[in-house]
């Protein structure tokens, strides 16, 4: 169910949902007064160190490997405008518009907090494009992660002083245009300003904090669509006992298996075979706590890292306040997103324990000597059907896919600038191909679920009163079985139901984010 978003003040703390509510659920954003009062004091000290003669890179230097060279003072303001041209070298597919405006909402956030030296103007000019629907065209690739994520945000930037191409109403314009459309003219930008909008890890952090939203959504429905599975495969819920995980208490171990045995109980099909003898299941069923539980365990660790990025300062160099009421200006690291790229990793490579973990399960109901008295694939007439067969080939495909994308983007370093950013995060990468196996896994649990839900429908006796819920989530966009066809849209739908959260709530279950 969507519900109404509040609106975002920024400059104050703000969360992953608050990113999500802006860049995909319509939130309005807006700036915080007393920040609005800082960002002033801020800007004033910088203009009367300029004034004064005081050396400051980004503001009358060049930058990185140019960092000595000194500029002139009646060239501040075409350094700014280069700057954003000379960065704006991105390459690849663009990112979508759900990325762009978590873009402009995080970039807006991280100035607005005080320490960029750039006036109010800057931040309230991002929040206006984002309120009148400018979303700039950013291609997703160029970014290593430090110093910032340059390169995209300099095509961000670059329709803010109106060049560059942006999309307003559905049309892909130029960025003078969509200003135009939109009702505003182009920002004209003051020294440090354009170094500010594209110092930082923005990128990195947009692209983790929506994946991590979604990642939220398929843990849970990781452990819901592995105790569908777990009943309709006549598994036993032993291996839940609150006594085992009382003796390993890793908190999503013991969440994980709590949540399966609330799902399973009042199974009469769980109560069918209760005396049958089987002492013990497969690893895929037996371990779901310690599997599943051990990706909860990453997603507390990893929001909370982006939860502390998202509210940083990340700009070179900052305008910082000292004990005495002054200020300084400082050079340091914070742009760079190794921070980030390391958790991000750590995340991709927990969601790909999720899916071949998952596609162990689904294999399992469509081999008939480990189905338990399922028939091969789930076909009704095996050999005419080839049944779930080539579903669970994709399934295999998307597993191994995320496999190889599980390599940390983040052990990775390419000197850049002349030697003089010579480790860099490859934050972004590492963003990016945790968005890619985020999409993987969706897809495979939907396919597990096709699978489960085919599977109860072939047992004598109904599952529990929460499954049978979620059970009837899946038919919404899962057609009963009639036969051979493609289920290639239906699954598609399904991944999307399930990114959505709707198996998690027909299961009653609450979001993880909540809780984290």
């Amino acid at each position: 169910m969507t519900r109404p978003s509040p609106t975002i003040v920024i400059g104050h703390t703000i969360d992953l949902r608050d990113v999500d509510a802006v860049a995909r659920r319509g939130a309005a954003a807006i700036l915080a007064a007393e920040a609005r009062a800082e960002l002033q004091r801020t800007r004033d000290h910088l203009e009367r160190a300029i004034a004064a003669g005081t050396t400051v890179y980004g503001v009358n230097t060049g930058f990185g490997a140019l960092s000595d060279t000194a500029i002139a003072p009646a060239e501040l303001g075409a350094l700014q405008q280069n700057l954003l041209r000379s960065h704006a070298v991105g390459v690849g597919p663009a990112f979508s518009l759900d990325v762009v405006r978590a873009l402009l909402l995080l970039r807006a956030h991280t100035l607005a907090l005080g320490a960029s030296g750039v006036s109010p103007a800057v931040p309230e000019f991002l929040l206006a494009m984002l309120a009148r629907g400018v979303c700039p065209v950013v291609p997703s690739q160029g970014s290593v992660g430090a110093s910032g994520d340059l390169a995209p945000l300099a095509h961000l930037a670059l329709v803010v002083i109106g060049e560059g191409a942006a999309w307003f109403e559905g049309q892909l314009l130029p960025g003078a245009e969509a200003l135009a459309r939109a009702g505003l003219a182009p920002l004209v930008l003051g020294p440090k300003e354009g170094l500010s909008l594209i110092n930082g890890t923005q990128v990195t952090t947009a692209v983790g904090a929506l994946a991590l939203c979604d990642a939220a959504e398929l843990l849970v429905a990781a452990d819901i669509v592995g105790a569908l599975s777990l009943d309709a495969l006549l598994g036993t819920v032993t291996a839940s006992d609150p006594r085992i995980h009382a003796g390993k208490p890793h908190a999503g171990q013991r969440g994980t298996a709590a949540l399966t045995r609330a799902l399973i109980a009042g199974s009469p099909l769980n109560a069918s075979h209760r005396d049958c003898g089987q002492v013990q299941d497969a690893y895929a069923l037996r371990c779901m706590p310690q599997v599943h539980g051990a990706a909860r365990d990453a997603l507390a660790y990893v929001a909370g890292a982006v939860r502390i990025e998202l509210n940083s300062f990340t700009d070179n160099p900052l305008v910082l306040a000292r004990d005495d009421g002054g200020f300084d200006v400082l050079s340091g690291g914070n742009f760079h997103a190794g921070t980030v790229a390391l958790p991000l990793d750590h995340m991709t490579a927990a969601l790909t324990t999720l899916a071949t973990i998952s596609e162990r399960r689904t294999d399992r109901m469509l081999n008939p000597a480990t189905s338990r008295g399922l028939p091969p694939f789930l076909a009704d007439h095996p050999g005419v059907e080839s049944g779930l067969m080539m579903a669970h080939v994709t399934a295999s495909a998307l597993a191994s896919e995320s496999k190889a994308l599980s390599f940390p983007a983040c052990v990775d370093t390419i000197p850049t600038s002349a030697g003089k950013e010579d480790h860099v995060s490859m934050g972004p990468i590492a963003a990016r191909k945790l968005r890619a196996v985020v999409d993987n896994l969706a897809r495979v649990l939907a396919i597990e679920a096709v699978a489960g839900a085919r599977a109860l429908d072939l047992r004598p006796h109904p599952t529990s009163p929460r499954l049978s819920q979620v059970h009837a989530a899946i038919r919404r966009h899962v057609a009963p079985w009639t036969g051979d066809r493609s289920l290639s849209d239906e699954i598609e739908a399904l991944a999307r139901a399930i990114a959505a959260g709707e198996l998690r709530e027909a299961a009653e279950v609450p979001s993880l984010l909540e809780r984290t």
